[in-house]
């Protein structure tokens, strides 16, 4: 593996050790069908393909699991360019090194990011991740501590000194509010953002103070997500919240990386097929389902790949900082020239592949153009021989994943995802969120159906990559 010599080996033997562990944590029911049985929400058994027995007959979502915990419990949110992120690169690197890939860690630039963390002495209850976003116009590098006061939006004590102050965010009204604590000596501002519409919920941010750009203000002023607001006013009204944490960091002159790995068949010249997600994730969210799922996807479709017949080089692209504005893999694209883009057959893009939601009963064909391509085409078919056709959307008119990249430049790709029936809009409460975990947004069965799906696709693609 081609990578920089700052890479932590150590940290890499430690996660591969965890993943090799086995799937401890909370039981998922396993998928349990055979090569030939009728899948679940499948409308018929299976008329599968030599080629679909070998890949369904090999993939396991029980196998993906370690991975998927290593991502969203041992490392948790990942977020683009900081040590978090890189961690990630360097696990998925590794596993895919050890799979035989030639694999690369590809460095680019990004923004600075502003985290804190919350915590209280006895800690804070463990199924959400509480990791949000700091100010940038704020106390930064700081650890502070006091007293929960929640103000509601703004009845501020008269004083407030040595304070964490819990205010509802009302934009109008930020640098006010911010400005009355610092008034009266709070320690520190936690805004806590309204509602959102269900079944979406507001994810964790930091604040922007455009009132403090010159002048930072000096207490740290942070943003939690709609989950994370709802356990601390629980916590709170039943006494057992009384002082909090608030440990703000400043991530400064950032590297996110896109982690490459192929199988080259012949000279190199040849056609190329794609599978690929994003590893990343947003402020506080463990994204065990974005895109944790589709990250492993990948990871389990190269271990089953990689000594089956193609005649295309297999390349696997799992992408830093999308979260961020598709930022990874729109550098991957722009570095391409124009012969290395022409001979990509198919980019199969997966973003959210396992949610447990109940109604997220559709599997989503979403194209940036609207129109179909080879990638929406091969999916399709392997639906059709899985016996999948009714559960598959028409290839609909979406961007904002990283196909988006790849078709704005004339790359046949697509996004492939499991979302509610009526719209592909329509995302699990967990979306984006600190409970974006495992136990609370993770179905195996979801996740081996995309596989097969995916594995299928793929896999005719590198058998046939020119069609007559």
């Amino acid at each position: 593996m081609d990578t920089p010599a700052s890479t932590s080996s150590f940290s890499r033997r430690k996660m591969l050790a965890i993943a090799a562990g086995g799937a401890a944590g909370v039981a998922l029911p396993a998928p349990a069908w055979a090569v030939g049985d009728q899948r679940p929400g499948a409308v018929r058994p299976p008329a599968l393909t030599p080629g679909d027995r070998q890949v369904a007959g090999q993939v396991s979502a029980r196998l993906a699991l370690p991975h998927l915990r290593v991502l969203s419990e041992a490392i948790g949110p990942r977020i683009g360019g900081t040590r978090s992120e890189r961690k990630a690169a360097d696990y998925l690197a590794g596993v895919l090194d050890l799979l035989g890939y030639d694999t690369t860690l590809q460095p680019f630039p990004v923004a600075d990011k502003f985290l804190a963390q919350l915590d209280t002495p006895g800690g804070l209850p463990r199924d959400l991740n509480w990791q949000v976003g700091a100010s940038g116009q704020a106390a930064l590098d700081v650890t502070v501590r006091g007293p929960v006061v929640d103000t509601g939006a703004g009845g501020f004590p008269e004083d407030a000194t040595g304070k964490i102050l819990l205010v509802d965010y009302v934009t109008a009204d930020r640098d006010a509010l911010v400005a009355t604590a610092i008034a009266r000596n709070a320690a520190a501002v936690v805004f806590l953002p309204a509602d959102l519409v269900e079944p979406r919920r507001a994810s964790a941010f930091s604040p922007l103070l455009p009132g403090s750009v010159n002048s930072p203000a000096p207490i740290p002023v942070v943003g939690v997500a709609q989950a994370q607001k709802h356990r601390l006013r629980e916590l709170l009204a039943a006494g057992r919240l009384r002082t909090l944490t608030v440990t703000t960091t400043a991530h400064r002159g950032l590297t996110s990386h896109n982690v490459l790995a192929e199988r080259t068949r012949g000279d190199g010249t040849g056609p190329v097929v794609m599978v690929s997600a994003h590893y990343d994730t947003v402020i506080g969210a463990p994204g065990a389902n974005d895109d944790g799922s589709g990250t492993v996807l990948n990871l389990e479709l190269a271990r089953v790949l990689r000594r089956l017949p193609v005649n295309a080089t297999l390349r696997f692209g799992l992408w830093g900082s999308e979260e961020q504005g598709l930022i990874g893999s729109r550098y991957y694209v722009a570095q391409l020239p124009q012969a290395e883009r022409d001979r990509i057959v198919a980019v199969f893009q997966n973003d959210m592949v396992a949610t447990s939601w109940d109604p997220a009963t559709r599997y989503w064909l979403l194209s940036y153009t609207g129109e179909p391509n080879r990638a929406t085409n091969e999916v399709a078919a392997a639906a059709d021989r899985l016996g999948y056709a009714p559960r598959i959307s028409p290839v609909t008119l979406r961007g904002s994943s990283d196909h988006q990249s790849f078709q704005e430049v004339g790359i046949a790709s697509a996004n492939f995802s499991w979302r509610g029936e009526e719209s592909p809009a329509i995302l699990e409460p967990p979306y984006h969120s600190p409970e974006d975990t495992i136990a609370k947004n993770i179905s195996l069965e979801r996740l081996q159906v995309s596989m097969e799906l995916i594995g299928s696709a793929a896999y005719a693609t590198a058998r046939n990559p020119i069609q007559a």
